[in-house]
Parts: C-alpha cells; structure tokens; sequence
C-alpha cells in the first residue's frame, strides 16, 4: 500500500503557533524540502510504472549459436519455391497418401495445389533484411529482467529512494527540536506565554502609557517648568543644607528625582479580569525565566540539527554528482544464461535515463540551494553569542528602564523571535519589568480598593484614634491618602509601599506601622512625614529592609524597630544617622542583641525612654549606657542578665526600671539604688530572685516595687520601711508568712500576694486604709479577718482558690467594693448576709481607677 505525499509532507509539519520561532531559512529549508520530496515521490511513481530495459542479442553471437540458425526461417520459403514446381511435393505427397482412402487423397492434392500457387505468390515479393532470431517471448522478458539488475547501475535503480531516504533525514533534522520532549516542552511552553502576551490588554496599556509619559516629558522640556528642582530647594531651605547633598551620604533615592506622569485615566481602566490575567502572566514568565535560564539545552540542540543538516548536504552534493555521468541510455549485458537463450551478450536500452537525469540535475540544484541556506544558519549562528539578550533597545524607547538582560536558551529563543517580529520581543520585555508589574499592581489596587471601602475598614483604637490596618495587599492604594481624619495607619505584609506626594493630605496623620513593608517615598511626601509624623513602628526580618529615609524623620517622637539587629550587624544598622532624630524621646529595639550599639549616646540629650526586648540573647555589654544620663525609663527583657548591670547606677534621672525575665538570682547590688534619688518603680518579676536583702529599705524614693514569679519565700522587714511604696507586688512565689510590719506601709494601695503559702494575714494590714486593691487569691487561708472592714477604700478584693468557708459581714463596710471587684467563688458569697449582697451588688455610677 503507498503513502500519499500528503502523509509524507506531514513529517515537515509543525503547530503553527510554532511559526514565530522559524527564521527565514527555516521555512525556506522546509519549502525545499517539499519540492525534495515532490520530486523524490514522481520518480519513485515513475520507476514504479514505467521503468523497464529493452535488450537485443549482439551480432557477433548469430554465427557461433548452437541452436537454429538466423536465416533458417526463410528455408520454409525456399521449400515453398521448390513445391511450386512441383518435384518435391510429388515425392512427398505419395508418401503421406499412400495408405488413405481415395477421396481423402484427392482433397490433399487439391490443398497443396492452392498453397503452392499462394507460395509462388509471395516468393516473388522482396525479402526481410534484418536479423532474425527464434527467442519468444518469455525469454525476452527473463533477459530484460535479468539485464535490468546486471547491466544497469544501481543509482540508477535506487535514486528515488535514496533521494526520498535524504529528504526525509533532512526534514526530520530542520523540525526535530521541536519535536525532541527535553525541547518541545520549554518552546510550547514559551511559544503559549509569548502568544498571551502580545495579546495582553496591559501590554498595550502599558506601552500606551509609556507613549504618553513621554509626551508629558516632552511638554515639561520645552516649558521648562519642573517640580522636582522646587521642592530640593525647599528642602534646603529647611535643613539649611541642599538636600542633593544628604541624600548620597545616606543613601536614600527619592522617587521623585523622577516625577511620575500621572496616568490618563482611561489607562487606568483595566478589565478585573484583564488584571488577574496580567498578574498570572507576570508569574509565569518569572517562573519561566528561572526554569530555562539555567540551561542552554534547546541552543545546542539547534545548533547540533544544523550541523547535521550541512553535512548531510556535503555529503549528499559529493557521491551524487560523481553517479550523474552514470546515467546512460545504452548499455551492454553479458548474464551467463546463455546455456537458456543461446547469447551470451545482449545491447540493452533503459527508457527512463534521459528523465532520471534530467531529475538527477534537478534535485543536485534543490540541495545546492539547501546547502547555501544551512551554511548562512551557521553563520548566523556563530557570528554572534545567542546566548545572551539584551532589552536595551527596548529599554530606551519604552520608560521600563528595569528589563533586565537574559541568557540561554531563554536569550536564544528571543533571538529566534526576533527573526519573526521584533515586536513580540518588545511586548514580552514589558512582563519583565518590575516597574511594569508594579504599575500593574497599582492600577488593579486602586480599582480594588476605593475610598468607600477603606473608609468602611476605620476602627477607633484603645486610645480613642482613627485607625486603619491594611493586610497582605500588593501596594498602598492611592485612596488611602484622602483618609484626612486617620491618624494611626498600620501596613503589614505590603510587598510595595509608596508614599506619594499626596500623603500630605493626611494631616491627622501621627503614627505609622510598616510590619515587613519595603517603603518608598517620594520627595515631597517625605518633606511632610519629616514635619508630622511622632510614632513609628517598624518590622523587619534583616536590618536592610528598614527604609533609609526613617533615620531623617526629624519630628519622630517614638522609634519601635523589631527585626534582626545582632551585634555583627551593627554597623548596617545606620545609628550613626540617628543624630538627626532631634526630637526622639522613645527607642526600643527588639531584636537580638549581644551589646549595646555604642552609637545610640548620641541620643542621649533627648532619649527619655530605652527599651530592649532581647529575645533571649545574653546582652554582655552595657558600657554605653553610663552616656545616657537623661534616660528617665529603661526595660531591659529576655536579656539573660544574671546580676543587675552596674552601669544602670550611673542613670541619675532613672525613673523606671524594668528587668523582667532575665535570669537574675540575687540583688545584692541593689543597695546602689540609693544614688538614683528619683527611682520610684522598681520591677524584678519573672527573674530567680531568692531573698531581697535589706539594702531595699535604702531606696527611700521608691513607690511601686514588682517581685512577682521569683522564687521568694520571705519578705524582710526593711521592706515595710519604704515611706512612699504604693504598689507591692511579690504573687507567685513561695511565701509562706506576711510580716505584721506590713501595717506601716501607710500609703500602700495595692497589694498582690496571690498564689504564694499563706495561711494567716496579720490584723496590722489592715491599718493600710489606703488599699485599693488586695490580691490574695490561692493560698492556703482558712479564714479572712473581720478587720477587713477598715479598707473602706478597697474595691478589689481577690480570694479564690483558698480555704475559705465564710465571708466575714464587715465587707459591707468597704463601701467601694462592688460584686465585679469581689473574686471569690460563688457560693461563699451566697451566704453572705442578705444586706451585705445588696451593698456588694449595688451599681457605681463612678468607674473603678486604681490611680497607679
């Protein structure tokens, strides 16, 4: 069964999508591979049908052959001559007839008579004069077929096969990395992603775009009229210093060096499905790029088909035109059947010579042509390296000046895009532009999220403020910036912040959150966050992410910086900018510290309050806090301290002081508080303190004192001794016994010394009228005195968890107590007097404040 030329020609074919990545000599290559194979397929059609060899014994054979000689035919002729006169027929007749009745034998006579009268009609005619031979038929044929294999060569039996063979090879090399899985993957794969787009609705936005930028540059350039130069003399004239000149020394780079045209807004119009299918694709040529760039596979592969393909045309080209000559139309025969035929040469002619010849010249020109193409392949292939690309035209005639340079495969197969349409290089650059996914992002944010919505997102927070927490978005909508009322902003996990100019309609603005948010600002929105802005919270992973521009926020009053901050990077940190936080009064650091940065005493002249949140990480060095003399709190948590560190008794105006969950065991140096005249609240909770030591009745100025989760089991007496200690808090330790000297504490207004081993409370506590509130939950109390009537003042009372099993009445005498104050359980105080309850469960219309 024969295969159409259509099944055949389907070798050379490829998806049409796949056209782009086919240069000019590819496809001309493949148009000559069709007529290759046109051609092959007739020969082949034509051998089939008509190709067959004529042969004829040679003349120097007639006289040696065995058999019947060549004029023995003609004898019959003669025999006819002799019969017509009669002699020989005579003899013959008798001897035929002689035993045959009568009439048979006349009827004989009569019939030789009238062949004899025919013979000597036609002996009188001329006679043949060619060479006669008694070969029939099948024998003609068998010699045919015998010459046919013999004396024929055999490029001219097989050509059409062999040139179908080649055509074949050739086409199947020319389509073959498109086939090849390793390669076919990564170009349907390119080819799908490059198709959408060019088609993209944002590629045309986006260069549209760029077409209108352009146009605004070109209006500024012949106005001469700029923004940018203004707004860095201002700054100048604020700082009392140019404003180019700060800004290289700190590295920050205002976007608004580059003032960004404002977008028309039917650009600003994009489809909701457009977007997500712009941001897919953004996504998938990331990937994409990351996934090929790595390897030059594809390139090789090319290459390699291209070579093959040269030097099966050389080869093709050299053994082919040495067999042109060898196409003959006569040929000589010499087969050893001469014992069958009685020949032994014969002169054979082979009919389809002069169009195997004429076909023969046709093909060797088709791959001379073929040849020329595959070497100008090469050449374009090793003139350049196709293994990098470069957006630089693209990047100069579009505003995306980020498209960065490819490589590999990925750069090859643009070069063999290019070869089809420069255009689709152009349009697929846009989708490597960080800047063009940014502007992507914006404008879908910004349809997204509009002043309605956002406004509907304003919470008032603790301290009775507008605020607005923004999550995991893909930037800052613009519509935030027309919140003029909100004044806390929180932005977390914003991948894209930027502060445009129109942040300064945001006049209540106070207090800013960036939680792992990179920001940006531009020139004149930061001039307004330098002015306005008091609190700032900044959450990182690494100290580069803290945007360069906090450090110059002059008007900060409160810095929070959470993130990565060990001592080998503290040179990144950039505290030596710091300086120009004049009016900073809060810092904490929450990070993991080992040392104090020694640059933070330049802060030391305005710095009020330093908090380090360690993390866990043992803080060795201290030193540089003996600078900081006008620090009036200090918390210092998780930093494994063992002892309290001495440079803390240089801080003359310390107010506070906060060491919670260190690893602290005795205070003995707390005698060295007696020197920092102004310390009133002292907390040591969640350390491994045993005992206090009676130097704490030096600290005459101290008003609140934590000790709570120590591991405490007395209280010395000098502790009573503190004249002004309002706030004494010692829960959750091992106490066992509290002292009566306790009723000195004349001011005391809370106590805590729940969950400790308390079995009895001394009568003298209750000379403290001045309590509040009076913590004395899980213990071991059987019994609470009736003397708790004289805390006529107390209005919160904790007793659950012990081993009470009456109320006392007199606590209807503590006229402040109410029902939500009183923690106890529920059936102790059912069996309080019927009056006492109705005192207790009274509503106040005066809400509870301890004043601490």
């Amino acid at each position: 069964m024969m295969f159409t030329l259509t099944e055949v020609a389907s070798l050379n074919d490829i998806q049409p999508t796949y056209r782009i990545l086919k240069p000019w000599w590819d496809v001309f290559m493949d148009y000559l591979g069709l007529v290759m194979l046109m051609l092959a397929i007739f020969a082949m059609t034509m051998q089939i049908t008509k190709d067959q060899v004529a042969c004829l014994p040679c003349l120097e054979d007639t006289e040696e052959a065995s058999g019947p000689k060549p004029n023995s035919f003609p004898q019959q002729t003669t025999q006819a001559s002799s019969s017509a006169s009669g002699a020989p027929v005579m003899t013959s007749v008798p001897f035929i007839t002689k035993d045959l009745p009568d009439e048979v034998v006349h009827e004989i006579h009569v019939t030789h008579q009238h062949t004899s009268v025919v013979s000597e009609k036609y002996a009188n005619q001329p006679q043949p004069t060619g060479v006669r031979t008694n070969l029939d038929f099948q024998q003609y044929v068998f010699i045919n077929q015998i010459c046919y294999h013999v004396a024929l060569p055999w490029y001219s039996k097989y050509f059409p096969y062999l040139t179908l063979i080649h055509t074949l090879v050739l086409m199947v090399s020319s389509n073959f990395w498109f086939k090849y899985p390793k390669t076919s993957s990564k170009i349907e794969h390119f080819v799908s992603i490059l198709g959408r787009c060019f088609e993209s609705p944002w590629t045309t936005k986006a260069l549209s775009e760029t077409a209108c930028e352009d146009s605004e540059e070109n209006k500024q350039r012949l106005t001469g009229t700029s923004s940018a130069p203004k707004q860095v003399s201002l700054e100048g004239k604020d700082d009392g210093t140019n404003a180019n000149s700060t800004t290289p020394m700190l590295g920050v780079k205002f976007s608004a060096d580059k003032p960004m045209a404002e977008v028309p807004s039917s650009m600003t119009i994009l489809d909701k499905k457009d977007g997500e299918q712009a941001k897919a694709l953004f996504e998938k040529v990331r990937k994409f790029r990351a996934h090929v760039e790595d390897s030059d596979f594809i390139y090789k592969l090319y290459v390699a088909q291209t070579v093959v393909k040269t030097v099966k045309f050389i080869l093709i080209l050299s053994y082919t035109s040495t067999f042109l000559a060898k196409i003959n139309f006569k040929h000589d025969c010499e087969p050893d059947i001469k014992q069958l035929t009685g020949y032994r040469k014969f002169f054979c002619t082979h009919n389809m010579a002069f169009m195997l010849n004429k076909l023969l010249i046709s093909y060797m020109a088709l791959i001379l042509i073929y040849g020329m193409a595959c070497l100008y392949s090469l050449f374009w292939v090793f003139r350049r390296p196709l293994k990098e690309y470069s957006f630089e035209k693209v990047r100069e005639e579009s505003s995306f000046s980020d498209i960065p340079d490819v490589k590999n495969d990925f750069a090859f197969l643009l070069h063999m895009v290019d070869q089809y349409d420069q255009l689709y290089s152009k349009r697929f650059g846009v989708f490597l532009s960080e800047v063009s996914e940014n502007k992507l992002r914006e404008i879908s944010l910004n349809h997204e999220w509009t002043f309605e919505k956002l406004r509907q997102l304003v919470t008032r927070n603790t301290q009775d403020q507008q605020e607005l927490h923004l999550f995991m978005l893909s930037g800052l909508p613009n519509a935030v910036f027309d919140l003029t009322d909100l004044e806390v902003l929180k932005l977390e996990l914003i991948p894209e912040v930027r502060f445009s100019a129109k942040v300064s309609q945001m006049t209540s603005l106070q207090e800013l959150h960036l939680c792992h948010c990179p920001a940006k600002v531009e020139q004149t929105g930061f001039a307004f966050l330098r002015d306005h802005l008091r609190c700032l919270h900044v959450k990182f992973t690494d100290v580069a992410e803290i945007p360069t521009w906090v450090y110059l926020l002059r008007s900060l009053r409160e810095l929070n910086l959470i993130g990565n901050l060990s001592s080998e990077n503290n040179k990144m940190i950039g505290l030596e900018s710091m300086r120009d936080l004049r009016h900073l009064k809060t810092l904490c650091l929450k990070s993991n510290l080992t040392k104090m940065p020694t640059n933070i005493t330049e802060l030391s002249p305005h710095l009020i309050k330093l908090v380090v949140h360690n993390d866990g990480t043992k803080l060795l060095v201290l030193n540089s806090l003996k600078k900081m003399t006008s620090l009036i709190e200090l918390e210092l948590h998780t930093c494994e301290l063992e002892r309290i560190p001495h440079a803390i008794f240089s801080l003359t105006n310390l107010q506070e002081l906060d060491l919670k969950s260190n690893n602290i065991r005795t205070i003995e140096e707390i005698i060295s508080f007696q020197h920092l005249k102004r310390l009133t609240c002292l907390k040591l909770w969640h350390n491994k303190i045993i005992t206090i030591p009676s130097s704490i009745g030096q600290i005459k100025s101290l008003e609140a004192l934590h000790l709570s989760h120590n591991k405490l089991e007395s209280l010395p007496p000098a502790l009573f001794t503190l004249p002004k200690l309002r706030h004494l808090d010692v829960g959750h330790n091992s106490i066992t016994i509290l002292p009566p000297d306790v009723g000195l504490l004349h001011n005391l207004q809370h106590l805590a010394i729940n969950s400790n081993k308390l079995e009895v409370l001394p009568k003298p506590l209750f000379r403290c009228n001045k309590l509040k509130v009076l913590c004395l939950g899980n213990n071991a109390l059987t019994v609470l005195p009736e003397g708790v009537g004289q805390l006529v003042q107390l209005a919160q009372l904790e007793l659950r968890g012990n081993c009470l099993d009456r109320l006392p009445a007199q606590l209807g005498n503590c006229r402040m107590l109410r029902r939500s104050g009183l923690v106890v359980e529920d059936h102790l105080f059912d069996a309080l007097p019927v009056e006492v309850k109705e005192i207790i469960s009274q509503e106040t219309t005066t809400p509870f404040s301890s004043g601490l």
